[in-house]
């Protein structure tokens, strides 16, 4: 993978669970591969590892400011274990930025749907919250094909 350069075509981070939740970024990664995808999902990931942690962490802020479009996914996890709370504070730091691009989408039987359902309509309102990956991957598609 590589940053986002002139002439390249729009791009899309893929925002959402990692640690003890599904692989959904695949599946987003290969339904939007026309664009440039920005995953952070890793096979070879270390998450005890604290150096490991700290690039990764980096990584993710950097590309996350870099995006066209941020593509946030609540998938349902192992509840016991996460209900992601690095990616709600993604969220709440995106969509305090004025202009920010974001699609968000969370499965029903997401723990915290609720609350990001409420905390959108107040920070963003009219901004949908999708219910599968799915149709939050044809929105990010709908808003990538306008800026390209």
């Amino acid at each position: 993978m590589h940053l986002p350069a002139a002439g390249d075509p729009p791009s899309v981070f893929l925002a959402g669970g990692i640690t003890h939740c599904p692989p959904w970024q695949p599946v987003a990664a290969a339904a939007l591969a026309d664009f440039v995808v920005l995953n952070p999902r890793r096979a070879d990931f270390d998450v005890s590892d604290p150096s490991q942690t700290d690039v990764q962490i980096a990584w993710e802020h950097r590309h996350l400011m870099l995006a066209d479009v941020t593509l946030f996914w609540f998938p349902v996890c192992d509840a016991a274990l996460t209900v992601q709370p690095i990616t709600l504070y993604e969220l709440g730091a995106a969509a305090a930025v004025p202009g920010r691009r974001l699609v968000v989408g969370a499965d029903p039987g997401y723990p915290r749907r609720a609350d990001v359902v409420a905390q959108l309509a107040l920070a963003r309102p009219g901004l949908p919250v999708h219910r599968t990956l799915p149709e939050a991957v044809a929105a990010a598609r709908a808003q990538l094909t306008a800026l390209g």
